[in-house]
């Protein structure tokens, strides 16, 4: 493809031509997800624009999951569609517009008037003086910040709290079109008339300077999380990587965050290398990735484990992804043991029954997740706990063309018996409502511990006005959940609205409110300010 393009842009020196367009589709993998966004991972997002639609299934029936957010040049930020899921190491699809140049008659052709390009503060500008511009699009500088300000305030009869906090995000590949690139995630929250500690304010989730000496090794300095070894976290120290067409070989050494703060301690040593292998055939798309990894406390071993990654198409709407760590040393009460110890696993399915119709199964027992910032209510953190790990199933299906309906049902069972869980959830989504034209899902979720029990009805309209530049949000929820000790019973109301307006171009206002009536009468209200400006 590359080949005829190019070849047809020569053609277009000599000969006039006329614009045809049609679509490729290029292939990304998922490299990291949290309860917000979903993250994509593709060779080249320069065709890529936000509000683009990512699809996920395979080449020849695409299935609409993810809209773009946000973009670097290799990476995009994704919104998930409402009935869709995507896991870590899944591929996703982008449909590209490509014009087709096709020659037509001479004297037929009325040559338009042209226009000056138009130049945004970001593009290089190339000098006839510049001897290698074949290296200036090699690395071609792209520079994306964002700067947020947010409030978040609880009310309630009895008490308030207010709490500020103010994000920075900036990327910046290949600065003044050369090898360099940089990019910082640092946020500062502190609460209203309350002390502040700086470490636990303060909190760098990513700070790093890159040097790429050529386009398959890259060296990384700083705090970083590598997609490829994603298990370790964000990693304080040194990464390297060299790639020889599939394969690629890794190795970093530095430190880890301390689990406390997240802030930097020295006493947590680590280090390891990794091997990866993929295949660029979207169509059979396959990667792995294999590592070895040495973690020290206080110049101790603390922990050795090797760790493996895989994602692939086994056949056509089949699609595999699993992980898993082996612990390979443990040492208790002085005595050390090298034997091997399976202590992280996940594996997920994807089948795709037909066009309208697609299942999943997945199965979880890696260790609890460290939130360092959520601001996620109670019912919210609970479900989320007590439903990740374990056996999961689930299914998507569209019987109409405006309506998507599914279910999931998991069980967490574990070898001392302890702490056993099972739940199930539903839901409908109608894409567009008639008469009102609004977008509206209805959902119920059952779930049931040894400690607790619960049933949540949920209902949600959203509507967008202004070709986009205004999107509102309206939801109800009924909780009711007891407790098996102290047989205590509690009903809760939840209700609220959410707000998204586009200023500017660049400029965005996110409003947010919620309330919570319980049983007894109590008013609780959670309201979100936040305003963010890109550039």
């Amino acid at each position: 493809m590359k080949q005829l393009l190019l070849f047809l842009l020569s053609c277009a020196v000599v000969l006039p031509v006329f614009s045809q367009e049609t679509a490729k589709i290029e292939s990304g993998e998922v490299s990291f997800t949290t309860t917000r966004n979903v993250y994509v991972k593709f060779a080249s997002t320069k065709d890529i624009q936000v509000g683009d639609t990512l699809f996920i299934g395979d080449v020849n029936n695409l299935i609409p999951a993810l809209v773009v957010d946000n973009k670097s040049s290799s990476s995009t930020v994704c919104k998930i569609l409402e009935g869709q899921s995507v896991e870590v190491g899944a591929t996703v699809f982008a449909s590209i517009p490509v014009k087709i140049e096709i020659p037509i008659e001479e004297e037929s052709v009325v040559e338009p008037e042209l226009e000056e390009p138009t130049l945004s503060s970001t593009d290089p500008v190339l000098t006839p003086d510049e001897e290698d511009p074949a290296e200036e699009v090699l690395f071609k500088e792209k520079i994306k910040g964002r700067f947020s300000v947010a409030s978040y305030s609880n009310f309630s009869d009895f008490t308030e709290r207010h709490r500020m906090r103010y994000a920075f995000r900036f990327r910046g590949y290949n600065l003044n079109n050369s090898k360099w690139s940089t990019e910082s995630y640092i946020t500062f929250r502190h609460t209203l008339n309350d002390s502040i500690r700086l470490a636990d304010a303060l909190k760098v989730y990513s700070l790093n300077v890159q040097y790429e000496f050529d386009k398959s090794s890259r060296i990384i300095l700083g705090r970083k999380i590598n997609p490829k070894f994603s298990s370790l976290g964000a990693i304080d120290g040194i990464q390297y990587e060299k790639g020889w067409g599939r394969f690629s070989v890794g190795a970093v050494a530095g430190t880890r965050p301390d689990f406390r703060d997240y802030s930097f301690n020295p006493d947590l040593l680590q280090f390891g290398g990794y091997l990866s292998v993929g295949s660029t055939n979207p169509a059979k798309f396959a990667h792995t990735t294999i590592g070895l990894v040495e973690q020290m406390n206080k110049g101790a071993t603390d922990r050795r484990f090797f760790y493996l990654q895989h994602s692939s198409t086994l056949t056509k709407g089949l699609n595999l992804f699993g992980s898993m760590e082996v612990d390979l040393y443990e040492s208790i009460n002085g005595e050390v043991s090298n034997n091997a110890r399976l202590t992280n696993l996940y594996a997920s399915l994807r089948y795709r029954l037909s066009n309208k119709f697609r299942i999943s199964a997945s199965y979880d027992t890696r260790r609890n997740i460290i939130y360092y910032e959520s601001y996620q209510n109670f019912i919210d953190q609970l479900i989320q706990d007590e439903t990740r790990q374990g056996l999961r199933f689930g299914f998507t299906h569209r019987p109409f063309k405006k309506i998507i309906w599914g279910g999931n049902i998991g069980m967490r069972f574990q070898q001392s018996q302890q702490n056993p869980s099972r739940n199930a959830s539903a839901y409908v989504t109608f894409q567009k409502v008639p008469f009102v034209k609004v977008r509206a899902t209805l959902r119920a979720n059952f779930l049931q511990t040894d400690f607790i029990d619960s049933r949540i009805f949920s209902a949600r309209m959203s509507k967008s006005f202004l070709r986009g530049k205004l999107s509102a949000d309206l939801f109800y929820r009924w909780v009711d959940y007891s407790y098996k000790v102290g047989s205590r019973v509690l009903h809760q109301d939840i209700f609220g609205t959410s707000l998204s307006i586009r200023v500017r171009k660049n400029t965005s206002l996110h409003l947010f409110y919620e309330g919570v009536r319980d049983n007894q009468q109590q008013l609780y209200h959670r309201v979100n300010a936040r305003i963010i400006k890109r550039f």
